[in-house]
């Protein structure tokens, strides 16, 4: 009985490895093996910076409300703290945009809770 290899599905799986290593540097982009090592790698990078991501924003909407309630003489602690007594359900991400880019609308939060 002859030898049977799929060679049609390797093939099409070792076109998709060096598909996804497309503009990676020297043999990266064109050696099988080490595109594999490449690619597997960019996905572990990719699949942690996603969960990382939303670290990054949470972190930076906390400091653009720490400025805004800071410019009104409140920390942010103060704030957020007030803010769910008052039982206001604004989340950070909505804070930070109003600290930024509606000032006044802020200012209005802030005076409301104090």
């Amino acid at each position: 009985m002859p030898r049977s290899v799929n060679s049609v599905a390797s093939r099409k799986r070792r076109k998709k490895i060096l598909k996804a290593a497309k503009g990676y540097f020297g043999r990266r982009k064109n050696v099988y093996t080490v595109a594999k090592n490449a690619v597997e790698k960019a996905m572990s990078y990719a699949y942690r910076d996603r969960k990382n991501n939303k670290r990054n924003f949470r972190a930076l909407w906390i400091q653009r409300i720490n400025a805004g309630a800071r410019a009104h003489g409140m920390s942010y602690s103060q704030f957020m703290g007030k803010v769910k007594a008052n039982n206001i359900d604004l989340n950070r991400k909505v804070l930070a945009d109003l600290a930024m880019n509606n000032p006044e609308a802020f200012k209005a939060i802030v005076d409301k809770v104090k």
